[in-house]
């Protein structure tokens, strides 16, 4: 099956969560069977602008974006006109025309702009939409909102409400829609009418770990691993911080916080956190999880966390807030610990972090739950299998097809 995969930017290298997903899903995809044209921005400027890997033709546009000011007053969120550059546009556009394509793919909402393109072609050709949401982004929409500020919080607010239209137009246009956590997929199974919302989580293809053991001769550390450059992740760091920082200092409980974020925003933490370690990006996160008895997910916002998985196969217990790791099989109390907020989070971390022995019971515990949980060519076969379904289950007429789009996307 020929696909068009539009993508917000190369994800290679996958240095955050969103490019770890894209990067997973297209090769995944690819070995799968998919005949795969991936359209997105560059992260290099000086990068060929297309190449083929492993089955894959990649193109990359010009990345010209608009003013934040024009971004602000457009009708789309801003999520959705970061990508919408002339030769994304022109490029798309010379490839609906040339060619016929089964499935169009749209990897997060960051394509979603091309939306009525995609129908129009859709209509002439039968081609197929999917969608693959990274974030159920209404949901983080109003968070964002909900914790800004003065001027901020009005301009936050109206982008939450495009946020929330736009989404569900989206969703309810395209033919699939896939979700990395079974709560997503409950969210958008509402937005378009009870209709199945398949599960599609990341899978895992960094190294394992086969034997650890967690002992008193490891430094009474909890460490901190991820990319903090997505606002939600900011802001939870930030509240974790504010409110464990102190009573970890007074315990003598070390914390590492380890990971690239704007340089302004890491020098703020430090002057305001002196007891606070933060390494700032590294060449390799494994040589800081390996030495730490511990790890942490202080996120406050649901959505697939990929450093618990990059956790789970080093070997660290996981302690972490109880909305912030959905999709995984652990279960709190054994293989991984949850708690209702910062403060208790930071009081279980001084509470558990000397009983070496339960620690690594609990890695133990999580490495065997998530051992056969996360292969990238299952869960790329099962996309694969997902979009070809689709084009089995064709609906029979051209009309019937357009109506049905517009209907969706009104």
């Amino acid at each position: 099956m020929r696909c068009l995969w539009l993508t917000l930017c190369d994800p290679d290298p996958p240095v955050n969560g969103q490019f770890l997903y894209s990067s997973g899903l297209i090769r995944a995809a690819a070995g799968a069977g998919l005949d795969l044209t991936v359209v997105g921005l560059p992260r290099d400027a000086d990068a060929p602008k297309r190449r083929n890997e492993n089955g894959v033709d990649w193109i990359f546009v010009e990345d010209c974006p608009a003013s934040r000011l024009s971004r602000i007053c457009s009708p789309l969120p801003m999520l959705v006109t970061r990508s919408q550059v002339p030769e994304m546009e022109q490029t798309v556009e010379a490839l609906l025309v040339g060619n016929d394509w089964d499935a169009i793919v749209l990897d997060s909402i960051a394509c979603g702009w091309l939306l009525r393109r995609l129908l129009a072609y859709r209509a002439r050709r039968q081609a197929k939409i999917v969608y693959l949401s990274h974030n159920h982004e209404t949901t983080v929409g109003r968070y964002l909102a909900n914790a800004a500020h003065g001027v901020r919080k009005a301009y936050k607010a109206l982008d939450a409400a495009k946020i929330a239209s736009f989404e569900r137009r989206l969703a309810r246009a395209a033919d699939l829609v896939t979700a990395n956590t079974p709560e997503d997929c409950e969210k958008f199974s509402a937005m378009i009418d009870g209709e199945t919302v398949p599960f599609l989580p990341p899978g895992y293809g960094g190294p394992r770990v086969e034997v650890r053991r967690i002992g008193r001769h490891l430094p009474r550390r909890a460490v901190v691993v991820g990319s903090f450059d997505w606002p939600p992740k900011r802001l939870s760091i930030e509240a974790f911080l504010m409110a464990a920082s102190g009573p970890l200092a007074e315990s003598g409980v070390e914390l590492q916080i380890v990971g690239s974020s704007k340089p302004s925003f890491l020098a703020g933490l430090r002057q305001r956190y002196p007891t606070i370690e933060f390494t700032g990006p590294v060449d390799d996160v494994r040589p800081y999880m390996a030495q730490a008895r511990l790890a942490l997910v202080p996120d406050q916002l649901g959505g697939f966390k990929l450093k618990s998985l990059d956790y789970v196969f080093n070997r660290l217990p996981i302690f972490a807030m109880d909305v912030a790791v959905p999709g995984t099989p652990m279960v709190d109390g054994s293989s991984i610990r949850l708690f209702p907020s910062h403060a208790a989070l930071a009081q279980g971390v001084i509470d558990a972090i000397d009983d070496v022995e339960a620690l690594d019971r609990q890695q133990e515990l999580a490495f065997a739950a998530c051992a056969d949980c996360f292969d990238w060519h299952t869960i790329g076969r099962r996309l694969a299998d997902h979009v070809r379904r689709l084009r089995q289950d064709a609906e029979p007429t051209v009309r019937h097809d357009l109506e049905r789009g517009l209907a969706r996307a009104s």
